[in-house]
């Protein structure tokens, strides 16, 4: 899929960050637009500035997570658009906890939006995307996606969880010389508010940092612009790309994890436990 002008996209958590970075740049190429988000005002917000632009968008609340509110929201698309090209399955929540204090609540709460709300978005539109002449799904993984960390053992469940979904749906639709493909996505630091936004527990005892200079210093790692993620997403789509990773993070992160599958994880836990002496 060269070409996104007239094509019909899907994107989940528009409301902001690489959402909606996306929605702006596809709506720059003549893409007609569904967009959804948990934060209703915020998603609209959005849609109104692209309509003064003269992009054609509809805005709607969606929690991801609510699989029967995931297929009204696509039989609602369709109902509008009457085909679908694009599905980014964008939405997302963090979490920082150790295994042994987090709650069943926490982990349920991160695998229901990250994990099943991938699977939900994916299966809700792929017969839409069948339908169509061409079609793509794009999920967003991340780099602990492709390495594991301490205090993110829910969040790598989930961003695994959607690596392998992903990998293993963009075969079958190989194997069915199907007109959709899939990619999975897997950002580095982005300068969204992710983190800001998460669910922080007392973990200090592991990184000898206080909830908020947790997200200080994680934020340091924020260097690539949504902008720029959603540039490389739309670019990664054109060439039919099976992975596409952004930030020379994730790069670097690719690179030790092949070179070094196992004992990066000495090298990580190395380096934290000289962060949590410094601190």
């Amino acid at each position: 899929m060269k070409d996104f002008n007239q094509r019909v996209a899907v994107i989940t958590g528009a409301g902001s960050g690489i959402g909606r970075a996306l929605a702006q740049q596809l709506a720059a190429e003549g893409c007609r637009l569904a967009l959804s988000d948990i934060n209703q005002e915020a998603v609209e917000s959005v849609a109104a500035d692209l309509r003064n632009k003269g992009a054609q968008v509809m805005a709607d609340r969606l929690d991801v997570s609510d699989r029967e509110a995931f297929y009204a929201y696509a039989d609602k698309v369709a109902a509008e658009y009457g085909s679908v090209n694009l599905v980014f399955n964008n939405a997302g929540v963090a979490l920082g906890v150790t295994v042994e204090q987090m709650s069943y609540e926490d982990f349920e709460w991160m695998m229901s939006i990250n994990f099943w709300g991938v699977v939900y978005g994916t299966k809700a539109f792929l017969p839409l995307l069948k339908q169509a002449d061409a079609g793509h799904v794009i999920n967003i993984s991340s780099l602990f996606g492709l390495v594991a960390v301490p205090t993110q053992s829910a969040y790598n469940a989930a961003k695994f969880a959607v690596r392998g979904f992903t990998e293993s749906l963009r075969m079958e639709l190989e194997l069915e010389n199907s007109n959709v493909s899939c990619s999975c996505v897997h950002p580095g630091g982005i300068k969204t508010n992710i983190a800001r936004n998460a669910r922080m527990h007392d973990v200090s005892h592991i990184t000898g940092l206080d909830s908020e200079r947790s997200i200080n210093e994680f934020e340091k790692f924020f260097r690539t612009t949504p902008e720029q993620a959603a540039a490389t997403i739309l670019n990664g789509v054109r060439h039919n790309k099976r992975r596409i990773l952004i930030g020379s993070d994730a790069y670097a992160i690719d690179v030790l994890q092949r070179a070094l599958p196992a004992l990066y994880q000495r090298v990580v836990a190395t380096g934290q436990k000289l962060q949590r002496k410094r601190a």
